[in-house]
């Protein structure tokens, strides 16, 4: 799977073991930065990395900050993005069963490292239901 990953500073660790567990895993990764724990604004990366989602250069992205909130806000602001805020096993799963969720983001203040892999991991193999869903998730790609 292609994936589009990026960070602030505030989740540049959690981000390169995440990128580093994506590419043991056999996954193709493209990092969009940021690239050091130095201060930086999550929308820039954010916009980088939902763009390759949006474009079809990257099947799914992952982003990290803080608490994950901002990073989500500004991902969802592509039409075809539809990003989610991973706190447990049933956001990961559901996010992707009845919303194709296509970005999982991270707060790396509120999570491990661990918990995140793990999480990461359904979000990546969970698949879409479609059906009842799918209709719903069509109105979210046309929403002003």
């Amino acid at each position: 799977m292609r994936i589009a990953i990026a960070s602030d500073h505030a989740g540049f660790p959690m981000k390169e073991a995440l990128k580093d567990r994506l590419s043991r895993a056999g996954h193709e990764v493209a990092d969009f930065g940021a690239h050091s724990t130095e201060r930086s604004d999550y929308p820039d990366f954010a916009k980088l990395a939902a763009a390759a989602v949006e474009e079809g250069r990257a099947d799914r992205g992952v982003l990290v900050c803080g608490s994950g909130i901002g990073m989500c806000i500004a991902a969802n602001r592509f039409p075809h993005v539809r990003a989610a805020v991973l706190h447990d096993e049933y956001d990961a799963e559901m996010s992707r069963r009845h919303n194709d969720a296509n970005v999982a983001c991270f707060g790396a203040r509120s999570i491990d490292e661990n918990e995140t892999g793990r999480l990461l991991d359904i979000f990546l193999n969970a698949p879409f239901d479609g059906g009842r869903h799918e209709g719903r998730v069509m109105k979210l790609c046309r929403l002003p």
